[in-house]
């Protein structure tokens, strides 16, 4: 599937702009879409594959090498959705102005972790922190 893009394919965001400026905004609107659809094309193709699969397997084994096969391709669908729903909530995000600013702090994200995760609400030493604290109640 090719990506469609409303901008310069070789734009990149970078720090001397200024920050979540239109440009940026549309780079990882884009961004974000082109991921969005690409998962939503990939869960029709399984979907498909599924509904075509299903057939009678004889054999005991083969019959449970299919089913896990299966239970995995779930797993990773459902995934995915959670994938897609944060997708979702990081263009609203966009639309309302607070795309890219961290929700624990309120500082700019670095374009460089947005750029590698556009769906990320924490900055990297918010994300880093909330780690720690989760390890430290997770070892209760």
């Amino acid at each position: 599937m090719k990506a469609e893009t409303n901008f310069d394919t070789d734009y990149r965001p970078a720090e001397d702009e200024p920050f979540m400026n239109d440009r940026q905004l549309e780079y990882f609107r884009d961004k974000l879409t082109n991921w969005k659809n690409a998962i939503l094309a990939d869960s029709k193709g399984t979907i498909e594959g599924m509904q075509e699969g299903t057939r009678n397997i004889p054999d005991v084994a083969d019959r449970a090498s299919e089913e896990t096969d299966r239970a995995l391709e779930l797993r990773t669908r459902d995934r995915q959705r959670k994938v897609v729903s944060k997708i979702d909530a990081a263009l609203r995000r966009i639309e309302d102005g607070s795309y890219g600013y961290c929700e624990a702090t309120g500082e700019p994200i670095s374009l460089k972790r947005l750029d590698a995760r556009p769906i990320a609400t924490l900055s990297l030493e918010a994300q880093e922190r909330h780690e720690r604290r989760e390890k430290v109640h997770r070892d209760d």
